[in-house]
């Protein structure tokens, strides 16, 4: 398996493929070697484009950010350096080196 369809194909390419099995002119396996997906991805596909065929794009659109934590977390960890920083920086507290 290569990249994904998305990247490998435009929308028009996987559109016309599913037009042609769809009406009988091209066997399945045949599409399935063309768009490199196997038979539960391309049953997917197809569920997608049955349901709109004027809108249907192979398209992903990401639903949540990445790489990205929770606001919660993000302020639990920047209290604790605070913390961490307020032990450092005490001149009661001899710190030659950290950590």
């Amino acid at each position: 398996m290569g990249k994904q369809i998305h990247k490998r194909l435009a929308d028009e390419q996987v559109r016309g493929l599913l037009e042609r099995y769809c009406s009988g002119e091209i066997e399945l396996e045949y599409v399935l070697q063309i768009l490199e997906i196997r038979r539960r991805q391309f049953f997917k596909i197809l569920k997608r484009y049955r349901e709109d065929t004027a809108s249907f794009s192979i398209a992903y659109n990401r639903q949540e950010k990445t790489r990205q934590i929770p606001l919660q977390v993000e302020k639990n960890i920047i209290k604790e350096l605070r913390v961490e920083k307020a032990l450092i920086e005490d001149p009661a507290m001899p710190v030659k080196s950290y950590n």
